[in-house]
């Protein structure tokens, strides 16, 4: 349409009574919406709307089976028998589908037998897919079922099941139905917390016909609950239940809250969604400070948080949407330590108005086949919208408000907006919070509140028309929490149920609003470790707490949660053991020997005996009757307690304890141990206070404060001296009266007295030993911890024979941390006892793994040893064995035996040996002795690898060569020379194992020359100070032959090997020069050649070659050069000539050297090259730099210049030095150096001067270039 929108028209649609019926809009508008509703963010996977119901019909009949199905795109769908495609093209005298306005149906025509089955249409698009089944069963002209009765039995049944969160879990039950009807099923209804189950992503079912199965993939704390398997039949029902416990995954980090669950998105819109949860079970090692929650647009897999500040409540408001859009949400927990690993992903929301959602879910309507009137009605288009109506503030917290409204009624066909505007209590500002975009929804959360103040809002609504007129306000809004914490629960009873589960009933919060449910807590009685009975809220105030070990004495304790948080944790219930219920009770027998204890003005107090007979069960307590007697008449009797109690008093403070007993008797110290009163007042005992007293002294208090313990230890007693002691308890209204001092006891350590000893026998077992003198035949050792008896008699084994007793630690670990005492009977007073800490507990495990697992020292480890021939012997020294130690020789983790290697293992010395007479490739790697003596055991090893290993191999091959060479004639000293004070030059040579027969031969230069001594040969070779002459020069040699052998040796005295016999201390003192880059350490030698080897060292160590240090050779000048030396370059420098026979050093001493910057230098000022005219003058000045200050002097041509009328030489300030030539002429022409020179260094600066005369200009091409300052010009000429 080409109209304007104010010009465009709303049509009505009326019936044939001209009723109206609707609006109709027209096809351009239709299309605007269209373009508006993005189909891409509309996409959704297929859901059926009206699921196939299964049917029974009569053999040769007919059945239709219909399903809507909706989704976006359009799915496309199939329909399967059995699981197997139905092709209704292939078969159309059998099936006829039809598919249309998202209706789909199935018909199954003229069925018979083999038609009976489950049938499944299948939907299917881009989002995924869906299924729905129905049954259809097919009767052969009479009914089966009639007058049948099913029974049906339940077998192999689920149990009470626990799974972690990530892992996949199966229930299953075996179903019989009798009788078997052919081709009857029953219906299996799978149930959790008493909602029935469908098929999922997370949730799979399956029926066999006789196993009924359901499989949980990728446990989260959301699959916690009551699970029910239901079977349906004609002739009734039957179930079978069990709850399902999911517990949390370990956390990654530790103390971190575990993850919350249950996310679910409420009141969505087109832009706003509110998201919820449930908080965890676990907060961990501190409180959760708050929840982050995180969105994700479908079909992307970034994660975007949307709040920056943690929320307290479990209830968050999320704006910002994109209409259109399909989201899912996580939440994650956060406290001191950390952030928790996100919940499960909610279901995905579509952020669209509601009526557009409800209109999808309901997919198309029928067809229209009435008759429309189409008139025209007057334009709405372009009306500005009226303002909202109903405005509330539906939540308030400290973090955000959030508002509701109703769109206007007066606004046109196209859509509207809103401003929210808020206004503080006390003023008339009212403040536009949405500037920059209205919101389409009409829902709003305000976040950023003053918490404490108070408000009041309004809507404006809007279209292209304007802004319409604001809405009512809200009234004073207080930024605060509207829902508080939830109460403590009351109290928690424990009932014994079975030998792994207890029934935990307690009270309701008395107030709370919109609970979420209670959280149930473990503990074991005195570890104080409590641990979550269930991980998903329960609403009931009764919860079976499964997974407990048998015999455990627990104590629970029950939280409250609602969105607002946690409540307090209730008080604990009394301990109860983890054992079956017991099947049969009976009443107990009534109590004995009621008796008056004390009567005061207002009360009394009553003691009586326990029933002879329990009935069975433990008693719980006591009910007590009265009645009055008054002249000598008695009324009937009545309860003074209307509910049990386990003891009633009337007595403010609590009564004396009694039983009083003392043991462990000595010189300086003894342990009292007592009984609690019989009476504890109107509050529970907190304390006892113990009183001693010498024989006729006053009664002294023995500690400061109170003990909650029935003993205690009393030390700093006087030898010789008898004490009685008392005892006082206390309760929260005061201290009670003293108990009965015991009698006289006589501080003394008797002769004989025993105490605990500790020991660790030889396989590591700890245990503590009493042994008792005085024992009689009927007196027996009595052990206990902390002075009472052992309740877990798994943690010690007692072993008693004669008089001595044993208690054994059957696994010690930090809980048999105590104190242990043992008492004789019927001795006097024969007892003791040990505490065992933690430092001691740690020291005595040590002894027992060192006793357990015994470890062979050894005096020397293994190493290896070269011997004659080239052995090897590898050896190791042991320091402490038996004669029944075993050495095992390995390889290479193979044990080796005798063949290749020599083993032996001398027990006299305790040295173990191994030889192997050649060394070859293959024996590279480890080598290992392993040593077994009884259950100790020992080991040393030795890697023998890489260059270590090449080495030796060439050692061994060295020294093998060299014995056979020595078991015939052979030298013992090679040939060399030696220069005499005369400068002769003697060849001299040492040889071994000769006989008269030997041969031995001189020659040089392959010419045999006469022999001299035997033992010592000899040859004299006159020559001239520091070199041999040319006649004397060439290759001396020596032979030695017989029948057992032959050797020879050389000594090269020719051109390239006469300089051997130069001496080393031909060279110069060891001197430094100062250079530009550095300093060069040299020395001069009178004649030098290659083989002459030279070394250079600092501080005694070699120096190392790099691009900072070199050395070499110029002529016969040995040279050291150093750039930008440092600190660390001072120090003693030597070089180590080595002429043949022996070396010489020349040293230099660096240490009192300046640094680098000290010496003198030229550091700028002259130019290399100046070009200057003839008769011009010539003025030329360089910056010197040095401490002290460096001698100047000028040089032209290598020749000293000194100051005349022609040339002026100045030094000004110890930093500048200047030369003038007046009127220049082509004489000046040459090579000029300015030298500086201190003690720690020389520099020369050189320049050039040409001097050109003025015809000549033209011959001459220049290049000229400045680096900007005038002293660094430079010149370059080209010719």
């Amino acid at each position: 349409s080409t109209l304007s929108k104010k010009e465009k028209r709303s049509y009505l649609a009326v019936d044939k009574e001209d009723e109206i019926i609707g609006y109709v809009v027209p096809m351009h508008e239709k299309e605007e919406f269209q373009k508006k509703m993005n189909p891409d963010s509309l996409t959704h996977p297929p859901e059926f709307i009206l699921k196939p119901r299964g049917q029974t019909v009569w053999e040769g009949k007919s059945v239709t089976l219909h399903c809507t199905v909706a989704g976006w795109p359009k799915p496309h769908v199939a329909w399967y028998k059995n699981n197997v495609l139905i092709d209704a093209k292939s078969h159309p005298e059998k099936y006829f589908t039809e598919s249309q306005y998202n209706m789909h149906s199935l018909e199954i025509k003229n069925c018979n037998f083999s038609d009976t089955a489950e049938y499944r249409i299948s939907a299917l698009n881009v989002k995924g897919e869906s299924s729905a089944f129905a049954p259809v069963i097919i009767k052969n002209g009479f009914s089966p079922e009639y007058g049948v009765t099913f029974n049906t039995t339940i077998i192999d049944k689920f149990d009470v099941s626990f799974g972690r969160e990530g892992e996949t879990m199966s229930l299953g039950c075996t179903v019989i139905v009798y009788p078997t009807v052919k081709r009857y099923q029953p219906e299996i209804v799978w149930y959790r917390n008493g909602v029935a189950l469908s098929p999922s992503k997370w949730v799979h079912m399956h029926w066999s016909g006789e196993q009924a199965t359901l499989t949980l993939v990728h446990l989260n704390k959301e699959d916690e609950g009551l699970y029910t398997l239901r079977v349906n039949t004609k002739s009734g029902f039957d179930t079978h239940s069990a709850y399902v416990f999911v517990r949390d995954a370990d956390v990654e980090e530790e103390g971190v809250p575990v993850a919350p669950l249950d996310v679910r998105c409420h009141d969505a819109n087109k832009d706003y969604v509110v998201v919820t949860w449930k908080q965890p079970a676990v907060e961990g090692s501190s409180s959760i400070i708050g929840y982050l929650i995180d969105r994700l647009e479908v079909g992307t897999h970034h994660w975007t948080q949307c709040n920056d500040t943690p929320v307290k409540y479990a209830r968050f408001p999320v704006t910002g949407l994109i209409e259109g859009r399909s989201y899912t949400f996580r939440v994650r927990a956060l406290n001191n330590s950390g952030v928790s690993r996100p919940s499960r992903a909610s279901d995905p929301v579509v952020a669209m108005d509601p009526s557009d959602r409800a209109r999808l879910r309901a997919g198309p309507s029928a067809p229209w086949t009435g008759m429309i009137k189409f008139t025209e009605e007057d334009p709405t288009v372009g009306v500005v919208p009226g303002p909202s109506t109903d405005l509330a503030v539906t939540e308030a917290t400290k973090s955000y408000v959030v508002l509701s409204w109703k769109p206007p009624i007066q606004r046109g066909h196209e859509g509207v907006m809103y401003y929210v505007e808020k206004c503080l209590v006390g003023t008339d500002t009212w403040q536009r919070v949405n500037t920059g975009m209205p919101v389409k929804s009409p829902r709003f959360a305000l976040f950023d509140l003053a918490e404490g103040k108070s408000y009041s809002f309004r809507v404006r609504s809007c279209n292209s028309a304007g802004v319409g007129e604001p809405s009512e306000e809200t009234g004073a809004t207080t930024v605060g929490d509207r829902l508080d914490l939830p109460s403590v629960p009351g109290p928690v009873i424990p009932i014994r149920n079975t030998d792994t589960s207890v029934v935990v009933c307690w009270g309701a919060s008395k107030e709370v609003k919109n609970l979420v449910g209670y959280y149930i807590e473990v503990s074991v009685s005195g570890n104080g470790v409590w641990v979550p009975c269930n991980n998903k809220p329960v609403k009931g105030t009764r919860f079976v707490c499964h997974g407990l070990n048998t015999t455990d004495k627990c104590v629970f304790r029950v939280k409250a949660v609602n969105a607002a948080g946690y409540s307090g944790s209730s008080a604990e219930s009394e301990a109860c053991i983890v054992q079956a219920s017991i099947g049969e009770y009976s009443v107990p027998s009534p109590p004995t020997g009621v008796t008056l204890q004390e009567r005061v003005r207002d009360y009394m107090v009553l003691g009586w005996q326990a029933p002879a007979k329990t009935g069975g069960a433990d008693i719980k307590g006591y009910y007590l009757d009265y009645r009055t007697v008054k002249d000598g008449v008695t009324s009937k009797w009545h309860e003074i307690n209307l509910q049990f109690y386990k003891m009633k008093s009337f007595y403010k403070n609590p009564g004396p304890p009694h039983g009083l007993r003392v043991q462990e008797v000595r010189k300086d110290s003894m342990v009292l141990l007592w009984e609690p009163p019989t009476f504890n007042g109107r509050s529970a005992v907190t304390g006892y206070y113990v009183d001693y007293k010498e024989e006729n002294g006053r009664w002294r208090c023995v500690q400061e404060r109170s003990t909650k313990n029935t003993y205690m230890k009393v030390t700093g007693l006087q030898e010789g001296v008898s004490y009685r002691l008392r005892i006082h308890a206390k309760n929260l209204a005061g201290v009670g009266g003293p108990s009965k001092a015991t009698d006289a006891i006589l501080a003394e350590t008797r002769p004989g007295t025993n105490e605990i000893v500790v020991d660790v026998d030889d396989d590591g077992v700890i245990s503590l030993i009493f042994e008792c003198s005085d024992i009689k035949e009927n007196s027996q050792f009595v052990w206990s911890k902390n002075y009472e008896a052992f309740t877990d008699t798994s943690r010690l084994t007692i072993q008693t024979a004669g008089g001595r007793s044993r208690a054994i630690f059957n696994d010690p670990s930090l809980e048999d941390l105590g104190t242990y005492s043992c008492f004789v009977t019927n001795t006097d007073g024969v007892s003791a006892s040990y505490t065992l800490t933690e430092e001691g507990l740690k020291r005595l495990l040590d002894i027992s793994h060192d006793h357990q697992f015994p470890i062979i020292p050894f005096k020397s480890e293994m190493a290896i040893e070269l011997q004659e021939k080239g052995r090897v012997r590898f050896w190791a020294e042991v320091a402490k064995f038996t004669s029944n130690c075993q050495v095992e020789y390995v390889f290479n983790d193979n044990i080796i035996h005798e063949g290749k290697y020599t083993m032996n293992f001398n027990k006299t010395t305790g040295i173990i040996e191994m030889f192997m007479d050649l060394l070859e490739v293959t024996d590279e790697g480890t080598f290992t002795f392993n040593l077994v003596d009884g259950k100790a055991t020992g080991r040393t090893s030795l890697v023998l690898i890489g260059e270590e290993f090449a080495e030796l191999q060439k050692k061994s091959e060295f020294e093998r060569a060299e014995w056979v060479r020595r078991q015939g004639p052979h030298f013992v000293d090679y040939l060399s020379f030696e220069v005499t004070p005369e400068c002769d030059v003697h060849l001299k040579c040492r040889v071994g194992n000769i006989k008269p027969g030997t041969e031995i031969a001189w020659f040089k230069d392959g010419i045999e020359i006469e022999e001299d001594d035997e033992d010592c040969l000899c040859l004299t070779v006159p020559t001239i100070p520091q070199q041999i002459s040319k006649k004397d020069a060439g290759v001396y040699e020596v032979k030695l032959k017989d029948e057992r052998g032959k050797d020879k040796t050389l000594l090269n005295l020719t051109d390239a090997g006469r300089s051997h016999v130069v001496k080393a201390n031909s060279s110069t003192e060891l001197k430094v020069m100062s250079t530009e880059h550095g300093i060069i350490l040299y020395s001069f030698v009178v004649h030098y050649i290659e083989d002459l080897r030279v070394g250079w060292l600092h501080k005694e160590s070699k120096i190392s070659h790099s691009d900072r240090v070199q050395c070499g050779v110029t002529g016969e000048q040995l040279w050291l050069k150093m750039n930008e030396p440092t600190e660390k370059d001072k120090g003693k420098y030597a070089i180590d000539i080595f002429d043949g026979k022996g070396s010489f050093k020349r040293v230099l001493d660096l240490s009192g050297q300046g640094k680098r910057s000290d010496r003198a230098r030229v550091v700028g000022g002259l130019p290399d090259v100046v070009a200057i005219q003839e008769g011009k003058s010539l003025n030329l000045t360089g910056n010197v730099w040095g401490d002290p200050v460096p001698e100047v002097g000028w040089v032209k041509n290598d020749k000293p210049l000194l100051s005349d009328d022609h040339h002026t030489l100045k030094f000004e300030h110890g930093k500048f030095a200047s030369i003038t030539i007046a009127a220049v002429t082509t004489v000046d022409s040459g090579k000029y150096a300015l030298l500086v020179k201190n003690k720690y260094g020389t520099e020369a600066a050189e320049f050039t001067v040409s001097v050109y005369i003025p015809e000549d200009e033209l011959l001459l091409s220049a290049l000229c270039h400045c680096t900007g300052q005038q002293e660094f010009c430079t010149l370059t000429i080209s010719i």
